[in-house]
This record gives C-alpha cells, structure tokens and sequence, in this order.
C-alpha cells in the first residue's frame, strides 16, 4: 500500500510553522493513498499489522479526525502524528479528543507509522464523532472487498453479503465487563460454502469509534453486514486457529482475551465483533465470515445515575372457555374451547414457568382476571368441547387439567404475594379496534366485567391489585383510543414512547422518554420504552440449546440499550419501563431477567415499582399525528365483527328474560362477549372468528331451543273449548317469563278468552298449554300462536300459525251470530245514510 512506510516525525516544541508543516505533508499523504488503493479480490483481507497495537510502519486505523490534524490513531509512540480519544486541548467535540496542539496521542500505533482514521477531517457529528467523509475509503485492512470500497456509503448502510463461513455465538462471558479478568467466546463455525476451506483463524475485534453514545448507533451496528473499517482492528495475539473445513462441516470455537487487550475507554457499549479469516496461503488474511453483537463495560469507579426501572410481567394467555355450559342436577360445568390450558398450567408449561421465573423478582405482576376465572373452572370441573365453538354442551368430552389449575394458583397465590399487581380490563380488550371500529356500544357490558374482574383477581389471590390501566396493543396511542380508555374507567395507559411527548424532553430522537405523562382529560399515559419493547416482541429464541445464539444476541443487545440510555444523560433521574409481549415466551422472559439482574448489578438500573413509575407525571400531549401504524390496522377486529357482538349482546338480554337462573347464564354470555374482543385474537384471527361465531351459535341455539311445536289442523266441537299448543324447552334450565298469545283470523266465527297465557316448563321438556276459545260459526279459522317475553311484551320466536276446524256449533249461536253480524250492518247503514244528509 502506498505511503505505509513513510514516517513523519514532528520536530521542536510545536512552532506555529512546523505544525503547519506537517499537517500539510500528513494530509498530502493521506490523498495519495486514498487514490492509490483500489479493491483487489473476492473479500475482505485483513492483516494483524492494521489497527490498534500495530508496531513498524504499518497503517492503523483509528478513532476520528479533528481540526486540521490528518493522522489519525489511537494511540501514537514514537513520533507519529495522531488523532486519539482523550481530550487535553484542542479542539474537541465530547468524543475524540486532541491533545494539545501538536502531537495528539491516539489508542496503539508505535513506531512511527501514519495511521489513518475512519473520517475526514473536521468533520464532527453533533454527537462528538466523526461524519465518514471522503478519506473513508479506506477499510479495516488492505480491503480486498468484493468490488466495494469501504467508503462513507458503507458507513452509513452496507450492503447485505454472504459470506461462505457462518458464524454463531453460543456464550459471552461475562456478560458486563469490568475492570478487569477475561473476555471468554464459545461458538461454532460452519462452511456454508459447497467448496472444501482451509485453515482459519478466528479473532475479536471493538467498533473502531469505541463506546457507542446514541441508541441509534446501537441499531447501526446491527444492522451493518460486512466487515468495514468501523468494526475496527483484530486484536492482535487473540485468536484461536481451526483447521481446514470439508464442505459443511462445523465446528466449535473458543477464545479468551483479557479484557485489557480490548482497549476499552470506560462505561458504554461497544460494538464487538467476531470474524473469521483464512489463515495460510496467498489470500491469508480474507474473511470468511463474521457475526456481531455488543458488549457493555461497567469499570467499578463509573458513577452514573441508575435509570429507575419498572419490569412489567406479563402473565396472559388466549381465551379458552367458551359461553356453552352443561348443566347437571349439582353443578354447572363451563365448556372449554381446547385443553391446552392443561400443559401450560402444568410442570413445565409456560403458565407455570412465568410464575415460577418471577416468583422473588423485581416486577410488577400484569394479569387478566379472565385466565384466572377460567383457572378457577378448571379447578372445580369443566369440560373440552368436541371442535372449538360446538354449540352442543352433550357433546364435550372430561377435561383433564383440573390438578394442574389449581396447582398453578397456589403458585400464582405464592408467588405474587407483597408485590405489585395489575389487573387488566376482564379478557384484556382491544381497545384500539374498539376506538376504532364502532365498539361504543359495548363500553357498559365491558366496564361491569372489568369491574367484576378485580374483585375476582383480589378473592382468588388474596392482593388488593390496581385496576385502571388499560394496554392498547403496540403501545400506541392517539386521541380516539384515549376517549375510548377513558369511558371504560381506565385513567392510565400503557404507551409507547413514541406517542407521547412531553412539553419539554431532555432527549428525542429516539433516545429514551420513558415515565408518566398526564393528557388532557385526566388520562395518564405512561411511557415504555419503544426500542426494548421492539426488541423483545421480535425475538422468539429457542428455549434449548439451539437458542442460544439468538438468547445472547438479545441479552447484549438489551444490556447495550439500557447502559446507553443511562449514559444519555448521566446525573439525571429517569424512569426506565420495560414491557415484553403479552404471551411472553419462556426464553424471552429469562433473558429480561438476565438484563436486569445484570444492570442491577454492575448500578446503571435500579429496580422501581409501578407506583413509583406513575408517580408526578409530567404535562405532556399526544403526538401531532396518528400515532397507530397503517401496518397494524390489518390485525384489528373488523367492524363487521363488532356489529356482530353487539347483536349477541341484544340477544342475550333477551334470552336472560326467560331464564328461571338468568344470572348464572347472563355472566357467561357476558364474559364470553368481552373475550370476543380480546387483544389475544390479533395473533390469531382465525380463532377470532372462531369464537364470535361459536358465540353466535350459542345464542341462537338457545333462543331457539324454546319453540311452539307445529300442528296443522284441530277441531273445536260446539261452543266452547280449548285448544292444546305445546312449548318445547330445550334450554338447560327452567322456562319462565314468557307468555303464549293466540289470535285469529276470523274473529267472529272463533276467538280466544285468554288475551295471554303464562308459560312455565322445566329444563330439556315439553310444556302443554291449553288456550280456551269460544266458537260462533262454523268452518275453518286461521290461528296464530306465539310466545311473548312477559318482561317487555316482545315477541320471541317464530310464530306457529295451525286452523281450527269449528263443527256442530248450536243453532241458537248460529242465529245470534247472524243477528248480531245483522244489527252491525244496520248500524252502519244508518250511520251512512245520516252522514249524507248533514
């Protein structure tokens, strides 16, 4: 390479004009070097004489490039020139810093070589880095790139490339590192590749810019796929050799640096990487493969302000039970969509597994009070119907998860006894497809069952938990949703903090606004933090061994968000909130447990309840936007299905007026509606579907279970007498409140003497009810019977319509029905007649 072995040695005590010197021949240097290097191979070589460490006249890529210095180190012995991180004089930005005004003392290059930094001169981001200017051309090493300098546009989103080693990271430990021990990597290598690979060697490498001072640059890193000069220099003398690869083979690695050889700069996160690169042979030096992550330090003397941190626990799951009940002479038992409650309530499940993890932890217990009434039903005795929404109690088979649910109570009792509990909503409602879609309707029927549902979480769990919080799916929130949380009783909401501003944030951008924010109209909105958030909703990590690469990717991850949050703003009190996704996997919730406890330790968090989270709010707004994405509107209840819930609402008013038991069956019907807009079925909108129809289904089987059995023809014998019209009850429970009403056609021939007649018939039977009729004429009359809820007067069912064949009625009443038909002729005629005259 070109210039890598010219020296430039600074001479005197720093005269104005020798500085301007050698800055002017530095700076001459680096342009003739940038134009000589060009990219020469298949990919990436890197040589152990670049970057930090290096002795001899080799280049080394450094940290920034301030003023009009242009050599560029970490850290400089013997003559060079050099740009380094501390800051003693100069000029500095809170990042790389200048040591005085002529030598400037950089992180490892000794011997006299230039080494050159990732950015241009003069250019400082606001955050005190560097902005990758032209001079970025130049890569981690000599840069055999496949056709691709590592330039400015590398730095700023690098092209995806795929390497022909792939590189996985089984354990990192330890997972915060201090002052000092060792930095210990385990993982596994496999040739991709379809081609037989050499010998290799695998190394580590820190981010070339050193601790990472936004939340943003954590994303980058992330994101970044092939190896540039960003991710800095190999560390030297650190490295593990494999031998030569067959064609999809694997193998296992481990490497041990202690930690000094990572020339960390103190309290931060790092970007860390870990490369694969042939070793032997012409090519030696080109990588094979990398994977990154990141790594936080916590030296003992660091002192920031611990972020106050409130961990939401998430104990929640799908709806399961259903409206359909099967009554017996002693009991009631509840129907059961599936039994899959039963392995998750049981050793091992992931139910128990959540109570078992949070039992004695730092969190604050989020629950639905209707997984603990269907733990309850369990517990007492249910049953598993044949396919999910069957409409058919009969036909439901013993459930099997009755020890299993009780078990899991007692644990759940245990577990969350002294510590901070959340019941949500009954059945967590979506409130935004209800904001949203046309669910006004239902706030009465979902405030009483929410209401109910605290008393419910407090009995069975001996807590006094809060009510009151409502959980809008995503975190987002806008004014409608808002309202809509507010006619439901819920005066605080879980929000995304990028919804919610306050009037004056220290950070934005994306940076951590965690904490409570009052809205207009009394509603308070506490903030999560969106990133983690985002974070934990997208991992689903493997629980066993093969999850462990994906377990340890999200834990630095979330050690790295969190330092850097604390690091934002070092002396100021902030609240940090960490919300994981309702269903929390297993792996997940570990993880979560794993960061704090971490962070707790090593003093950057601080474990704080939701009280203390809630506690003076700050005045803030909503975001001048809408704040839901176009992207979640698909998983939202459609409307059609809201409408439709709010007619089975109707409906069950209707059927409870009948009803000898009408409580009992109203609270379940209740409770399966709020389950029919449960934020559970966004994840599966089939079930959705599936349950509103059985629903559906239920309502309409039993309103349709009490009926007039049909009949065509009965004969009424002289003049007097009653007819026989059977009701058929095949409800479960008594028949009351109802009425059989009889009209005819032909009232002068036929008519009933009961207006009404009250109907009463007992569980799963037929009812006989006798209408007593007076005939005048003979021949066929038209009847109509049909029931009435005696309650309101509305008809119930269809009507039954059957004729009544009069015979043998007496003279005497065919003659006074001929005269009284007579007189009324006449009365009409004279009522004409006296009407013309006038």
């Amino acid at each position: 390479m070109a210039g890598a072995g010219v020296e430039v040695v600074v001479v005197g005590r720093g005269g104005t004009y020798v500085r301007t010197v050698v800055a002017t021949v530095t700076t001459i240097l680096v342009a003739i070097t940038s134009a000589l290097w060009t990219p020469a191979g298949p990919a990436e070589a890197v040589g152990s004489a670049q970057g930090r460490g290096v002795h001899g006249g080799a280049m080394a890529y450094g940290c920034a490039v301030h003023g009009g210095a242009t050599a560029y180190g970490r850290e400089s012995r013997g003559g060079s020139v050099a740009s380094g991180r501390g800051s003693s004089g100069g000029t500095t930005a809170s990042g790389c810093g200048v040591h005085g005004a002529g030598t400037w003392h950089g992180r490892g290059s000794s011997g006299g070589s230039v080494a050159y930094g990732p950015g241009a001169s003069g250019a400082i981001t606001a955050s005190g880095r560097e902005a990758h200017g032209p001079s970025a051309a130049h890569g981690v090493g000599t840069a055999h790139g496949v056709g691709t300098a590592h330039g400015a546009s590398t730095a700023r989103g690098a092209p995806s490339r795929r390497y022909p080693v792939s590189v996985e990271l089984a354990s990192l430990t330890p997972a915060v590192v201090r002052q000092g021990g060792e930095l210990r990597v385990s993982g596994r290598v496999t040739n991709t590749s379809g081609r037989r690979l050499g010998a290799v060697r695998i190394g580590v490498r820190i981010g070339a810019s050193g601790a990472i001072d936004t939340r943003g640059e954590l994303s980058a890193v992330a994101r970044r796929t092939p190896l540039t000069r960003a991710d800095g220099p190999e560390v030297a003398n650190r490295t593990a050799r494999l031998a030569p690869l067959a064609t999809g083979a694997e193998r296992g690695f481990r490497l041990t640096v202690p930690v000094p050889d990572l020339e960390l700069d103190g309290a931060g996160a790092y970007a860390l990487t870990v490369n694969v690169v042939r070793a032997d042979g012409a090519r030696a030096g080109t990588v094979l493969g990398l994977t990154r992550t990141h790594l936080s330090a916590y030296p003992d003397a660091t002192r920031l302000e611990p972020l106050r941190t409130t961990v939401l626990w998430p104990v929640l799951d799908a709806p399961r039970m259903e409206a359909l009940t099967l009554r017996t002479q002693d009991s009631v038992l509840p129907v059961f969509r599936d039994d899959e409650l039963t392995a998750a309530f049981g050793p091992g499940g992931r139910l128990r597994r959540l109570v078992e993890m949070g039992k004695g932890q730092p969190v604050t217990w989020v629950l639905d009070p209707d997984l603990i009434v269907q733990a309850q039903a369990m517990a007492d005795g249910y049953r598993v119907a044949r396919t999910p929404g069957d409409s058919d109690p009969r036909q439901a088979a013993e459930g099997e998860g009755g020890e299993a649910a009780a078990d899991w109570l007692a644990a759940l009792r245990t577990a969350v006894r002294g510590r901070e509990v959340i019941a949500l909503p009954y059945a967590d409602p979506d409130l935004t497809s209800l904001a949203r879609g046309g669910g006004a309707p239902l706030t009465g029927l979902l405030r009483r069952a929410s209401r109910t549902g605290r008393s419910v979480v407090d009995r069975a769990l001996g807590v006094r938990a809060r009510a009151g919080v409502g959980w809008p799916a995503g975190g987002e929130l806008d004014d409608r949703i808002a309202r809509y949380a507010k006619r439901l009783g819920l005066d605080t909401v879980l929000a995304s903090g990028a919804g919610v501003a306050t009037a004056g944030e220290l950070v934005s951008e994306g940076a951590t606004d965690d904490g409570a924010v009052s809205l207009e109209g009394g509603t308070t909105a506490l903030r999560y933090d969106a990133a983690i958030a985002s974070l934990l909703f997208a991992s689903h990590p493997a629980a066993g061994a093969s999850g462990a690469p994906a377990r340890l990717l999200l834990r630095q991850r979330l050690l790295a968000e969190t330092l850097t949050a604390a690091r934002e703003l070092p002396n100021a009190r902030r609240e940090l909130v960490m919300v994981p996704p309702r269903r929390m996997p297993l792996a997940v919730a570990r993880v979560l447990l794993t960061v704090v406890a971490e962070g707790r330790k090593a003093g950057w968090l601080a474990p704080a309840g939701f009280a203390a989270a809630l506690r003076k709010p700050t005045a803030g707004r909503l975001r001048g936007f809408d704040g839901y994405p176009l992207a979640r509107h698909a998983a939202e209840l459609p409307p059609d299905r809201l409408a439709a819930v709010v007619r089975d609402r109707r409906r069950m008013r209707a059927l409870a007026k009948v009803l000898s038991d009408a409580r009992a069956t109203a609270a379940s019907v209740r409770a399966a509606l709020a389950r029919s807009v449960a934020t559970a079925w966004r994840a599966d909108p089939a079930g959705a579907a599936s349950y509103q129809r059985g629903v559906s289904r239920y309502l309409t089987a039993s309103i349709a279970s009490v009926r007039l059995v049909p009949k065509s023809t009965v004969v009424v014998a002289g003049g007097s007498a009653t007819i026989p019209v059977t009701v058929d009850n095949g409800l479960q429970q008594d028949l009351t409140g109802v009425e059989l009403r009889v009209l005819s056609s032909r009232p002068e021939r036929l008519t009933a003497r009961d207006r009404a007649v009250p109907v009463q018939a007992s569980r799963a039977v037929s009812r006989t009810v006798r209408i007593r009729v007076e005939a005048y004429a003979n021949g066929p009359v038209l009847l109509t019977a049909r029931l009435y809820t005696t309650a309101d007067g509305r008809p119930w069912g269809a009507p039954m319509t059957f004729t009544a064949d009069v015979r043998s009625v007496p003279s005497g009443a065919v003659l006074f029905v001929l005269g009284g038909t007579g007189l009324i002729v006449l009365a009409v005629a004279f009522r004409l007649r006296h009407a013309r005259r006038r």
